[in-house]
């Protein structure tokens, strides 16, 4: 009996805020699927994002570190990265306390799917998290 080989079926997605300062790449299997939260935060920025983490050594940042600006609140365990320049929310890093604003590729990344080349998200199947009350999907 032969064994047949696996295939990978991970995929390089490019992204870019707006003005395109920031661009940066990650690497996962196809993106099909996303989340809406309704914390506080993540209701007023209207994002949709990844349903997949990914870690630092499948996400780079190509351009833009510089332009990358931080905000941090209640537990300070997720960093949410934004451009300084057109203020869009590109994506977070959660891990454990930050008790800084640098960029570390350590930890895991969502990603704003909105930011991302290629990605239709009309098309896409969208879950909601409530991020507000009980840290359960609603659908």
């Amino acid at each position: 009996m032969t064994e047949t080989p696996m295939t990978d079926i991970r995929q390089t997605y490019e992204a870019k805020c707006h003005c395109g300062k920031v661009h940066f790449k990650f690497r996962g299997e196809p993106v099909n699927a996303a989340i809406r939260c309704n914390c506080s935060m993540c209701r007023r920025k209207n994002a949709v994002m990844s349903t997949g983490c990914y870690s630092g050594d499948a996400f780079e940042i190509v351009t833009g570190k510089d332009c990358l600006g931080t905000y941090l609140f209640g537990d300070r365990k997720v960093k949410h990265h934004f451009c300084t320049n057109c203020g869009i929310y590109i994506f977070h890093q959660m891990g454990r306390e930050q008790d800084h604003e640098e960029i570390e590729l350590q930890g895991e990344f969502r990603v704003n799917l909105g930011c991302v080349d290629g990605i239709d998200l009309e098309k896409l199947s969208v879950r909601v998290f409530d991020g507000h009350d009980s840290w359960r999907f609603l659908n």
